[in-house]
C-alpha cells in the first residue's frame, strides 16, 4: 500500500548513498506530468527486455 518514491525515501533516510530504480506501465511523460516522480530519477518503462534491464541497471551504477 505505498507508493515507489515513499518507499524509496524510507529507504534514503537509513542509506542516503542508495539507488532506485522505477519501474512503470506508464509512459514518462504521463508520470512526470502527474508529479510522482522527481526529475533526474531513473525510470524503465514496460515492457522491457531482460537486456535493457540489465543495461539500465549498470547504466544506474556506473553514474554518480
Amino acid at each position: 500500500g505505498m507508493s515507489g518514491p515513499a518507499l524509496r525515501d524510507i529507504i534514503e533516510a537509513k542509506r542516503p548513498h542508495t539507488k532506485a530504480l522505477f519501474i512503470s506501465g506508464y509512459t514518462s511523460d504521463i508520470i512526470a506530468h502527474h508529479g510522482i516522480l522527481d526529475k533526474g530519477v531513473q525510470l524503465l518503462q514496460k515492457p522491457f527486455s531482460l537486456n535493457e534491464l540489465a543495461q539500465k541497471v549498470r547504466q544506474i551504477i556506473d553514474t554518480g
